[in-house]
Formats: structure tokens, sequence, C-alpha cells
């Protein structure tokens, strides 16, 4: 059951990483369409498509060392983040 959830986490982190990359070009980019974003929005930026990549890597290690329930916490870390932040949102 474990093994079924984070491979179901690791898909939505992966999508969730697709959509930040492909996002980053209206909030960083130089095009007229953009927000001209600084570098905290780069590292930002870059330190969640990080995490999504990270998060289902370290989930599946804790579930190899015995600690499933820690390893589907660690890869709704993401997740969790992306929804709080999209909650700051106005």
């Amino acid at each position: 059951m474990a093994l079924v959830a984070l491979i179901v986490l690791t898909i939505v982190d992966l999508a969730l990483a697709a959509l930040v990359i492909a996002v980053s070009g209206f909030l960083v980019g130089s095009g007229p369409e953009s927000m001209h974003g600084g570098a905290t929005i780069e590292a930002a930026l870059v330190a969640l498509v990080a995490s999504c990549v990270l998060a289902p890597i370290v989930g599946f290690a804790m579930r190899s060392f015995g600690r499933p329930v820690g390893g589907i916490l660690v890869t709704l870390l993401p997740l969790a983040g992306a929804a709080f932040l999209g909650a700051l949102m106005p």
C-alpha cells in the first residue's frame, strides 16, 4: 500500500516540477508578458523544483529503511509547500 502511495505521489511531484518549469518563463523571463522577477523568485523556483525531484528519492529511501509512513510524508512536503504558497497569493 505504501509503495502505491509513493509511486502516485512521485508522479504528482514530477508533474508539479514540470508545471513550475513551464510557468517559470512568465515569472523570470525577459518577454513582454513576464513579471521580470528577480533573483529571489529564481532561487525559490530552483528550490521548489529541487524539492520536487529529491523528495521522492528520500521517500523511497525511507521506505527501504523500514519507515514507509515517513517516506510518504516526506514525499508530500513539496505539495504542501506549493499549496501553502498558493494560499498566500491573492
